[in-house]
């Protein structure tokens, strides 16, 4: 018999939501703090566009934080 996680609504006072809101939640903000840290260095620079680093950066969180978090 395989045993296979499903993910699993999250629930704040009463209020369903879905397991892909609250990654995408948690890897914007864990983006936001990454490209202020990218500003503070200077690091950024480097970026040929950074708001679309910014995406990538954010699609990059959220796959881990949605694989790691959420389907535990």
């Amino acid at each position: 018999m395989i045993n296979i996680n499903v993910p699993v609504e999250f629930t704040i006072s009463g209020i369903y939501l879905p397991p892909l809101l609250v990654a995408s939640t948690i890897g914007i903000v864990a983006a936001s703090i990454t490209v202020r840290l990218l500003n503070h260095y200077r690091l950024s620079r480097y970026f040929f566009y950074p708001p679309l680093a910014f995406v990538a950066i954010v699609v990059i969180y959220t796959l881990i934080f949605g694989n790691t978090l959420v389907l535990i």
